[in-house]
């Protein structure tokens, strides 16, 4: 089959590789479309340490069942289907218990770390257990189902926070977690009182999908404040991971107010004691998803998020590496693109 591999970092390679062989409980699944990932981007380079070479990345996915293993349940050629980046156990406390983003067996589609290597969708064929395939619902697209694994995770961090009917919300952050998750925010009651980024053409965004305000970092304390009566805001989605962005996300926070943390570019960040301890704020950290997928068709399926405005491009499979490339470098606005095998 034909796959994009990592060979080296910044080097992809569209090459041909063997097609998996799905063991007894896996489905082979015929690969329509994947998405790249902005950890993709970041293990391209090197800079994550998850994507050791060679590998086949891209968890971002949705195709249609190829062929299913002997104890794979009731899957049968054809059948339209995404499935969970997480590959987990099934059987460990977490799993037992729904948490099965915790799994202490977890392992992530395409990813190469030291300990363990999982290769990908970014190929014609991937082989993954049953268990974490879900069937798509009619009308929805495979370029749509491709992005349930990003909506997911927003979805996630979501229910991880306190939300009640009309709370005051801001997102941090406003690239594709975090405008996924304003809709999100949306479609559970609250009013999203704005979106804070740094990059115009993201604010725009942000603004067309419904956010009542969009700005820079360095106007956003006044904007909430304007917008909350002095309070600060309920609910805060935190979705970048800089020690600014966590500090920001903080202050932003009305006394005994939420705050989810999704993003994680940096592996540690000055955490603003006095503020959280003396405000009473909760701070809930936010990791994939746990089940949260059929929810998400869902949405998707009844045009209760809007994804195409965050699609860039759907583009195919042997022009990977010159996207990855864009996205590298940070092309003018680009936000998620598809590759199609």
């Amino acid at each position: 089959m034909k796959a994009l591999v990592l060979t080296e970092y910044l080097r992809l390679e569209y090459a041909d590789v063997p097609a998996p062989v799905p063991g007894p409980d896996d489905v082979l699944v015929r690969v329509k479309a994947c998405g790249i990932c902005g950890s993709d981007v970041h293990g391209f380079d090197g800079g994550t340490g998850r994507r050791i070479p060679p590998v086949i990345m891209g968890h971002e996915a949705a195709g249609t069942v190829e062929a299913a293993g002997a104890a794979a349940g009731a899957w049968r050629p054809g059948d339209r289907v995404t499935f969970d980046s997480t590959v987990y156990c099934g059987a460990c406390p977490f799993c037992r218990t729904g948490r099965i983003n915790l799994c202490d067996d977890r392992r992530v589609l395409g990813v190469s770390c030291r300990e363990y290597r999982r290769d990908g969708a970014f190929a014609e064929f991937v082989a993954v257990p049953q268990r974490i395939l879900h069937r798509l619902p009619d009308g929805v697209s495979f370029v749509h189902a491709a992005m349930t694994e990003p909506l997911s995770v927003a979805f996630h961090a979501v229910r991880r926070l306190p939300v009640a009917f009309d709370d005051a919300a801001v997102v941090v952050g406003a690239g594709m977690i975090g405008l996924l998750a304003l809709q999100v925010l949306a479609q559970a009651g609250c009013r999203v009182v704005a979106a804070v980024d740094i990059d115009e053409s993201r604010r725009d965004r942000a603004l067309a999908l419904g956010a009542a305000a969009a700005v820079a970092p360095e106007q956003a304390e006044a904007a909430v404040r304007a917008a909350t009566r002095g309070r600060g805001a309920d609910i805060v989605v935190e979705a970048v991971g800089a020690a600014g962005t966590v500090a920001l996300a903080a202050a932003l926070a009305r006394k005994g107010g939420a705050v989810a943390l999704i993003g994680n570019v940096t592996p540690e960040v000055p955490l603003p004691l006095q503020a959280v301890v003396t405000r009473e704020l909760t701070l809930a950290g936010s990791c994939a998803s746990a089940g949260e997928y059929p929810a998400c068709l869902d949405l998707i399926a009844r045009g209760a998020v809007r994804l195409d405005p965050l699609l860039s491009a759907a583009a195919p499979l042997a022009e990977g590496a010159a996207w990855f490339a864009r996205l590298r470098e940070g092309a003018e606005g680009l936000m998620k693109v598809v590759l199609v095998p």
